[in-house]
């Protein structure tokens, strides 16, 4: 089961809520820009690419060898981040922290923030 941050939309949307995984990503850490565009989190990928751009420069005089493992250290560092910039993403999209729920997928999650509670 895993925890899931559930977002509502603005009074008088016609959006569902969002429920964000509290984990890890593999999809950002694998495929760091592709995880952005998806999700709409541009200060992710803008940190990532000033996160490339170094590299590529540093590589010069740290080598080739240091190049590679900061790369995996960078996509990492996406990985652990991306629920974090989800949120964000979702805050500026007009959408507010409602409640957490665990569940077994981000749909179950949905559905029971979206039912009375008695």
């Amino acid at each position: 089961m895993t925890l899931y941050a559930i977002f509502a939309p603005r009074p008088g949307r016609d959006a569902l809520p969002e429920a964000v995984p509290e984990k890890f990503s593999w999809f950002a850490t694998l495929l760091p820009p592709v995880h952005a565009f998806v999700h709409r989190v541009w200060d992710q990928l803008a940190l990532y690419l000033l996160g490339v751009a170094a590299i590529v420069i540093a590589e010069r005089w740290t080598g080739l060898d240091a190049a590679v493992w900061l790369y995996i250290l960078l996509a990492l560092a996406c990985g652990f981040a991306a629920p974090g910039a989800r949120r964000r993403a979702l805050r500026r999209r007009g959408y507010a922290a409602a409640t957490h729920r665990f569940a077994l997928d981000a749909d179950l999650a949905r559905l029971s923030a979206m039912e009375p509670r008695s």
